[in-house]
């Protein structure tokens, strides 16, 4: 049987077949060890065959393999460096949720973020939430001057309220039709922007940690759901740390796009834009034309600066 993975709690898996029969299933061991590093081998949006076994009258199914993957979002596992952890596979666009302030969400976890979407080809939309907290000038001039960096890169920016429903109605609109993946830090809204799309989902939310100024976790596991018009959605647990996998130094600032368009004016053509002369990537950041946030984050990336990939430990730009 063909079926697609709606639920992973890292030992079972929720199948979902074709004609909407749902099966928990599980895998071998054997195929759980077979040339994966992942600490989920099996991931939500998976295409699996599976085989069904009767065990006390109860049928189980068991996986014996996955599909080819079109793309997939990887990451550093946060508490096993050494190991990575496929957030999400199969998905047409991603929509990462950002706040200002409670909790805040900087530039460099954007930019790993972003740099791992660009590497699978998966297009990523920003959305701006709760805009309706950001009266003071500083809050409002913060959210302008973000979505000017990454509109001006070609990246497509939403300012929404999940909360007051603002805007809500533009992200379904991009959504008909796609699997979308919503991701994030923990608090930024996922549960409560999901719940304002298809309010008969009833997603659990919960309140920002005053202390932290971090949200609690509510999503223990990757989940995806059908909705009423015609889209899919992801829903992922909040993350606190994006570590990028698996990318040369040579290759990461293939994935920023605004550096990119420019290598080709570089001196040298395998230019890592770092210390060569005649650099047109440098020359565009000296000039303001190149965000130097976007700049810092990549220098990050190419020195394997994993300090500041957990959200608590990142530092604002």
């Amino acid at each position: 049987m063909i079926g697609t993975v709606y639920k992973s709690t890292g030992s079972w898996y929720l199948v979902k077949t074709e004609n909407g029969d749902e099966y928990e299933c599980r895998i071998k061991g054997k195929f759980r060890l077979k040339d994966i590093k992942s600490t989920n081998p099996i991931a939500v949006g998976d295409n699996v065959n599976f085989t069904l076994e009767t065990d006390n009258n109860t049928e189980t199914g068991i996986i014996d393999k996955i599909f080819d993957r079109k793309n997939y979002i990887i990451r550093k596992s946060v508490n096993l460096s050494k190991q990575t952890h496929i957030i999400a596979a199969n998905i047409d666009q991603v929509f990462l949720l950002i706040t200002i302030d409670n909790p805040p969400t900087f530039p460099s976890f954007i930019d790993r973020f972003l740099v791992t979407a660009e590497a699978y080809s998966i297009p990523c939309v920003l959305v701006f939430n709760k805009i309706d907290s950001y009266k003071e000038i500083e809050r409002r001039a913060e959210v302008m001057y973000l979505k000017d960096i990454y509109e001006n890169i070609g990246y497509e920016c939403i300012e929404i309220s999940a909360k007051k429903q603002q805007n809500i109605d533009v992200i379904k609109k991009r959504m008909k039709g796609t699997v979308s993946m919503f991701a994030g830090h923990s608090g930024v809204g996922k549960s409560t922007l999901v719940n304002a799309i298809s309010p008969e989902l009833n997603l659990k939310t919960k309140e920002i940690s005053e202390q932290h100024k971090q949200g609690q976790h509510t999503t223990t596991f990757a989940e995806m759901f059908d909705l009423e018009f015609g889209a899919k959605i992801i829903d992922t647990p909040g993350i606190k740390g994006f570590g990028i996998v698996d990318m040369e130094k040579e290759e990461i600032g293939d994935y920023f796009p605004e550096f990119f368009a420019l290598k080709s004016q570089c001196k040298f053509n395998n230019c890592i834009h770092i210390e060569e002369p005649k650099c047109a990537v440098k020359d565009a950041v000296d000039d303001g034309e190149i965000a130097w946030s976007r700049y810092k984050s990549y220098l990050q990336m190419i020195e394997g600066d994993e300090s500041n990939y957990r959200m608590d430990e990142f530092k604002e730009v």
